[in-house]
């Protein structure tokens, strides 16, 4: 059952959310890119997030008494961060007092730079023999005093003795959330730094983050370096299977491959690992399990049950990753399953379900991943496509690497465009599969049941010599050595019939059509290069204007970016589990006949 969400307005600026039960009006007023003023991270301790409820009960809580005046009290005003929606409310919002600082985003998203990890100089009151205050005791008296709450474990309590006293009482605290990661000698205010990594089945993306001024300090990817355990995440599940040793050979892997991209970035910046306070961490389901050493091997049986779907918050140290010693790993929660915490991350980058555009977002790949809705209602589902998108089970398939056809243009000639330039085709990607197989139809040499003209069918045209037989299988000769199968073609009809027949489930669900859909957005390192005119021609998504067809690149590692930027944004990821609903495809009765109807090829006078 679908719960009924509430409307909040927020006055003055006429503005209108709707949220489910429970929400914070603080958070329900982000979601719709509000700002309401805080600098404790909406823990009920600054006190500068007040509104005025005009409509809507609102019992005052505990922070309430502590924060704000009886006065206050009496005439409506509630800390926002404490304030609970349990009906549709108004509420009028005070002006900033101050214009908040902002960060644009790789998707052209301006994001309110409010980072979870807070530096804070203070100049701390020496201990006396009137005033024997203990050491931990005057640090959070303090920054109680500046609006921060504070708790502190024993790793940083063993370190103040020395700094304070070394430093003169002159110290930074250092905060994640409210958990104290390090007191350093000094203002140490101006260097702040965090990392985001995208954690792909096959590549790793790490950005070094400024905290301070939102920018990237330098970027870096390279493959995970779990590829010898496995091309996708059953065959990193199966080597799982062998037993704990196995697990922790998994972690080891990717755990290295990050320090040695970490170890990279800070070469190049000359930030250290004590700089840096904090990793948010994004990748599938699986991958985010084997990083934390927990068995994955329940996702490759039905039910599908993993160990954990929701975020975690671990210190660094405990996995090794190598940033300060007492920073933290942040994660985003999972939809389900197959949908990890990269589409959460890809949904927060694009925005998708947060506007009143309906959209679907799709991560093409092995899994190809789907979120189609908007504000009003979303659904979200994983639909297995197999490993074509990637090269594998296609004959002269290959990763997207030098020597790999990545375009395709069919005319009196075969044009092909080849990553690393002006070279000899080694073989062919995803992107060159999908190209090569729309320029096809396109050309008239494959009918829309994806059956290969024979030579004979179409004797005028410029390239039926390129129609060859291998190995007693109709083929097609794109380079020397370089071919594309009957088989190639079915593979890659199964792939993209399975991506099809999900969208065109939850599209049914919602009871849409593909005219009413605003755009279709492309995720993951895949979608980035895909032609969108060739997407559509293949029947790879609906059939919608070829300019509402966008490219959105690694939105996962810029969702990972922007939560590590803005804990109001973290928060909204945080929350996006509880907005969109996991529609599980398999045992579903509508699943196969939705499969048959879309693995054909759309006629030709569909995609014009």
């Amino acid at each position: 059952m679908i719960q009924r969400k509430l409307e909040v307005t927020y006055l003055p600026f006429e503005r209108t959310t709707r949220v489910p039960s429970g929400t914070t009006l603080f958070s329900a007023a982000h979601w719709i890119g509000l700002p309401i003023d805080s600098t404790c991270g909406g823990r009920g301790t600054c006190g500068k997030c007040k509104v005025r409820v005009i409509t809507g009960r609102q019992d005052a809580e505990t922070a309430d008494h502590r924060q704000l005046r009886p006065a206050e009290l009496a005439e409506g005003w509630r800390l926002s961060c404490q304030a609970h929606v349990y009906e549709d409310m108004t509420c009028e919002v005070p002006q900033l007092l101050r214009v908040p600082k902002a960060a644009t985003m790789g998707l052209g998203r301006l994001v309110i730079l409010d980072p979870n990890v807070r530096k804070v100089y203070l100049e701390l009151a020496e201990p006396s023999m009137e005033d024997q205050r203990s050491d931990v005791a005057r640090l959070k008296d303090a920054l109680t005093a500046e609006g921060h709450g504070m708790v502190a474990g024993v790793s940083v309590l063993r370190t103040l003795p020395s700094v304070f006293r070394e430093a003169g009482f002159r110290v930074t605290a250092v905060l994640s959330g409210e958990q104290l990661v390090a007191v350093e000698p000094g203002d140490t205010t101006g260097d702040c730094y965090g990392v985001a990594f995208d954690v792909g089945t096959t590549t790793l993306v790490g950005t070094l983050m400024n905290l301070r001024t939102g920018m990237a300090a330098s970027v870096l990817s390279t493959l995970n370096g779990q590829a010898p355990f496995g091309a996708d995440v059953i065959s990193r599940i199966s080597h799982g299977m062998a037993g704990r040793e196995a697990i922790q050979e998994l972690q080891a892997a990717v755990i290295a491959t990050m320090n040695s991209i970490l170890a990279e970035l800070y070469r190049e910046t000359g930030v250290t690992p004590e700089q840096t306070y904090e990793a948010v961490v994004v990748g599938n389901v699986t991958m985010l399990h084997l990083l934390f050493g927990i068995d994955p091997t329940p996702l490759a049986m039905a039910p599908f049950t993993p160990a954990f779907m929701d975020q975690l918050m671990v210190e660094a140290g405990e996995v090794g990753l190598q940033i300060h010693p007492h920073g933290y790993i942040q994660t985003l929660p999972a939809l389900g399953a197959y949908v990890g915490a990269d589409i959460v991350a890809g949904v927060l980058a694009t925005g998708v379900v947060r506007e009143d555009r309906l959209r679907v977002f799709v991560d093409v790949g092995t899994n190809g991943e789907i979120v189609l809705g908007s504000a009003q209602r979303a659904l979200a589902t994983a639909a297995p496509a197999g490993p074509a998108f990637e090269g594998s089970q296609i004959k002269c398939g290959m990763r997207a690497t030098v020597g790999a056809i990545e375009g395709v243009q069919l005319g009196e000639t075969v044009e092909l465009q080849i990553i690393g330039g002006d070279m000899r085709a080694e073989g062919i990607c995803g992107s060159g599969l999908v190209d090569a197989v729309a320029q096809l139809l396109l050309a008239g040499l494959l009918d829309y049941s994806g059956r290969f003209k024979k030579p004979e069918d179409v004797p005028d045209h410029p390239l039926r010599d390129r129609l060859i037989d291998v190995d007693g299988m109709r083929a097609f000769l794109l380079a020397d050595g370089v071919y594309l199968t009957q088989r190639d073609i079915r593979e890659l009809q199964f792939a993209k019939g399975s991506i099809a027949t999900g969208i065109k489930v939850l599209m049914d669900i919602l009871g849409v059509s593909a005219d009413d859909l605003d755009e279709v957005l492309l995720g993951g390192s895949f979608g980035s290069y895909l032609n969108p005119e060739s997407a559509k021609i293949i029947g790879l998504v609906p059939p919608v204007d070829v300019d509402r067809i966008i490219a959105v690149g690694n939105s996962a590692g810029e969702g990972a970016k922007i939560a590590l930027l803005s804990y109001r944004e973290r928060q909204v990821a945080f929350e996006l589990p509880s907005r969109i609903e996991y529609i599980e495809l398999s045992g579903r009765s509508d699943f196969n006949d939705s499969f048959i109807s879309v693995l054909g090829f759309p006629q030709l006078e569909r995609v014009t």
